[in-house]
């Protein structure tokens, strides 16, 4: 990829004289119409400063760029001509196998446009790559300011947003049926999971709606006037995103909601049953106590005796039980 003219600078030396290898910034440029957009994941102290210099940019919007974590804004330099914007959006980290939020550092200026996601972003990737390699692309969307590629970048990425969601469809979907296949105890760490994704997703996307609104108003002047409204459909995908999280909210509650219903009611059954069985053998271990006594009684010793006790059991046992299937407790 072409990359910006690199700054010369004296390589330090170690002790023995040998020269150490600095990297080099990674920047990359891609220009047309008189546009220019730069595109850098996760950009070092020396990239940020070298893209400073460049540009003019706040030394504030340095540290933001270079902090960990920023919340949703949009800073105006109308005397610099300039506009920072920090948007989040949804990766999965496959490392912790959780929703997480990468931030998307933006510079949108007159004739430039800078993305610095402190990750990689797929949808950003790839549009920077399919601009670079279609000549015809590349005019396209650099020939109606950088406010209308500003506008290509952020559709690009609410359009993977929705992926994210319907897989997160599936998943309730699948822990419906599974639900009420019976393996209740089973999906209890899955419905947990998919209710930690739901409250990430929208701890993500909540800050945001504000400052979408927002950008819409500023971003105008760098879009001609016919262009004005595409930054509305920005603003209805996010609200449809919110909207769809809340349904999955509702819907996840009231999954968790039957799931622990059904294994109450399970376990109901379980302790009638056990309660039935022990009251059977209540009177049972009554008359074994009382014939157990080391006292003489009619029939003492004698077979007849025993047979005749074992009978009144069973069928005391006998009675009981179907007395309690005729009450419906069994």
């Amino acid at each position: 990829m072409p990359s910006l003219p690199r700054i010369k600078r004296t390589r330090p030396r170690s002790s023995d004289g040998e020269v150490l290898a600095r990297p080099e910034p990674r920047v990359a440029e891609l220009s047309a119409n008189g546009l220019t957009w730069i595109h850098l994941d996760a950009p070092t102290l020396e990239e940020a400063e070298l893209l400073q210099r460049r540009f003019g940019w706040h030394p504030l919007d340095l540290e933001d760029v270079l902090s960990r974590r920023q919340r949703p804004k949009i800073d105006e330099y109308r005397d610099d001509g300039y506009l920072f914007v920090v948007l989040h959006f949804p990766v999965y980290d496959k490392r912790i196998q959780r929703l997480n939020a990468a931030e998307l550092d933006a510079f949108i200026g007159q004739d430039y446009l800078v993305t610095l996601p402190n990750v990689e972003l797929l949808p950003v990737t790839r549009l920077f790559h399919r601009c670079h390699e279609d000549l015809e692309l590349r005019a396209q969307l650099f020939g109606k300011g950088s406010g209308y590629l500003l506008y290509h970048v952020l559709d690009d990425l609410f359009d993977y947003c929705f992926p994210i969601l319907d897989k997160i469809g599936h998943k309730l979907d699948s822990l419906e049926d599974d639900i009420f296949e019976g393996r209740s105890d089973e999906v209890v760490r899955d419905i947990s999971n998919v209710k930690q994704e739901i409250i990430s997703y929208r701890k993500i996307i909540k800050p945001e709606r504000p400052t979408l609104r927002l950008l819409e108003r500023y971003v105008e002047r760098f879009l001609p006037q016919e262009l004005e409204l595409y930054f509305d459909d920005i603003v209805d995908a996010s609200e449809r995103i919110w909207d769809i999280l809340d349904n999955y909210k509702e819907v996840v509650e009231a999954l968790e909601d039957t799931n622990e219903s059904a294994i109450n009611h399970r376990q109901n059954d379980i302790l009638r049953v056990l309660t039935v069985v022990s009251v059977i053998l209540l009177p049972l271990t009554l008359i074994t106590g009382i014939f157990g006594m080391n006292v003489h009684f009619p029939g003492f010793a004698t077979a007849a005796a025993w047979w005749g006790i074992v009978a009144g059991m069973v069928t005391l046992a006998v009675g009981l039980a179907a007395f309690f299937r005729y009450k419906r407790w069994l």
